[in-house]
Formats: structure tokens, C-alpha cells, sequence
């Protein structure tokens, strides 16, 4: 056969490169093979440990009434502990919220036990309405009118003003929505799950407003720390946005609930500097 011949005395055979052509081709073939399959293997345990985590991540933080009402007793006795250093008519509303939430939590703990025991089914309306009113209605205006009651900067209460407009009109929009639309409460991922037919297009703006109102006032507040409280509430619902997206208002209250109880260490410093300062006052006085 021609090809076979060799072109030239001291040369390379065609077959020779031929074969040589042919397995280098081979040895690539093989080589992708191998690449592809480590790549599939790679993708089908990045599906395995994405579906692992898919499943369990409700696990990782599991609420039951046993939580809730654990939470609400001690964020109960904070919240008494913490009205006690008011010293100042104009923090009362502020001391008040760790008691709020307190009795927030419990009320979820009775709406635990009327989901999971028919016996109790008597309580679960009062209760859904009990924690939704205080997560929707309440909330966004106490926190603004708390903040805005002890700021004395008088550029500072001109902002807190229209921030409490903006929450006395979104507590109103929440009221019509509890009274207008149908909310069923259902446990789900080891978390209540409150299920609701509000207004879809508004979702996400009403609850970006939801979070202007009773974040930023912290922020903008004269009083010492209370950023550090307005900081752990948007980390908490970052999270919790995160992590528990389905269970929401749930979680954050739980969270924010947890939280409040800084605003006992906010007034225990204040009413120590109050006392300094009027000790000091009567020392010059005298």
C-alpha cells in the first residue's frame, strides 16, 4: 500500500504519524471525559448539599409554645425591669416596648397550642389577631412616637414627626387589611406560617415603608445606643429575610423581641447619668 511507504529514506512514516495523531486524539477525548465527569460529579453534590440544605434550614432555629412562651415570660420580666428606670415621663412609651413584645410572644405561644391541640382552637383567632395587630398596627407607630417623645433636637423631631405620619398611615393600611382580608396561620418548617390575601402589588413597598418607620427612628435619635438597637433589628431581619423568608413576621418579631431587651440597658445608663448629673447639680447648689 502507498501510504504506508516511507516518504523519504530517515523520514517518518504517515501511518506512524497516522497512529501517533490518533491516540493524542484519544488521550484528549479521554481527558475530557474525565474533566466532564468530575464536573458532573461536582454539580451533583453541589444539587445534593443544595437540597440537604434546602430541607433542614427550618431546622436549624425550631419554634414551638414551649419558645414562645419561654421568650414571652423573660422579655415579660425585662420589660416590667425596664419601666422601672424610667426616670422621665417621656421614655414611658419607650420602656413599655420589651412588655409589648413580651405579650406578643405569648400570645404566639397560645396560637402554637390551638394549631397543634383542637381543645385549645377556642384561642386561635384571638390569638392570630392579638400578634398581628401588634406586629402590623402597633408597631409601626409606637416605635416612631417612642423615639420621637424622648429626642430633643429639634431638626431630629421635625424628621421623627413625618416618620410617625408615614406609620400612623401604614398601621392604618394593615387595620383595613386585617378587617378586609382573610389571614390563616399554619405551621410549617417548625414555624408559623401567617398565610393572607392582602393586596399582592403593594407587598414589597408596604414593607420597605414597614421598615423606614421602625428602623430609621433609632438611627436618628439623640439618645445614646439606640443605634446599636436600630443595627440589631435590620441585622435581625436581614436574616431573617435570608434564612426564613416564608416565616417572616414570625421570626423577625421573635428576633426583635429578643432584642428589645437592650432598651433596658439604654435606660439603666440613662437613669445612672441622671442621678450623676443631679448629684452634681446639688453639689453646686450647695
Amino acid at each position: 500500500m502507498r501510504f504506508l511507504t516511507p516518504r523519504r529514506r530517515g523520514g517518518i512514516s504517515r501511518s506512524y504519524v497516522t497512529d501517533t495523531v490518533i491516540k493524542n486524539n484519544l488521550g484528549v477525548v479521554n481527558s475530557l471525559k474525565i474533566i466532564a465527569n468530575m464536573q458532573t460529579d461536582y454539580l451533583q453534590n453541589i444539587c445534593i448539599i443544595t437540597k440537604l440544605f434546602n430541607e433542614q434550614k427550618e431546622t436549624y432555629m425550631c419554634f414551638s409554645p414551649e419558645a414562645s412562651f419561654a421568650g414571652g415570660v423573660i422579655i415579660s420580666t425585662i420589660g416590667v425591669m425596664t419601666i422601672t428606670k424610667v426616670h422621665k415621663p417621656s421614655q414611658i412609651i419607650f420602656a413599655s416596648i420589651p412588655l409589648f413584645f413580651g405579650l406578643q410572644q405569648i400570645a404566639e405561644g397560645f396560637l402554637w397550642l390551638a394549631i397543634l391541640n383542637p381543645e385549645y382552637l377556642f384561642l386561635k383567632k384571638f390569638s392570630t389577631y392579638f400578634f398581628l395587630i401588634m406586629a402590623d398596627f402597633i408597631w409601626p407607630t409606637m416605635i416612631p412616637l417612642a423615639v420621637l417623645f424622648m429626642e430633643e433636637n429639634k431638626k431630629k423631631r421635625k424628621i421623627l414627626w413625618v416618620l410617625l405620619g408615614m406609620g400612623i398611615l401604614l398601621s392604618c393600611y394593615y387595620l383595613f387589611c386585617l378587617i378586609s382580608f382573610d389571614v390563616t396561620p399554619i405551621i410549617s418548617g417548625f414555624h408559623i406560617q401567617y398565610n393572607n390575601t392582602f393586596p399582592r402589588p403593594l407587598g414589597y413597598f408596604v414593607f420597605a415603608v414597614y421598615m423606614i418607620v421602625t428602623i430609621t427612628p433609632l438611627f436618628i435619635s439623640s439618645i445614646k445606643r439606640t443605634k446599636v438597637l436600630g443595627s440589631l433589628m435590620f441585622l435581625s431581619c436581614l436574616i431573617t429575610g435570608i434564612f426564613f423568608t416564608q416565616y417572616l413576621l414570625s421570626v423577625w418579631c421573635f428576633f426583635a423581641a429578643l432584642i428589645s431587651g437592650v432598651i433596658f440597658w439604654i435606660l439603666r445608663d440613662s437613669k445612672r447619668k441622671f442621678k450623676f448629673d443631679k448629684l452634681l447639680l446639688l453639689k453646686k447648689k450647695a
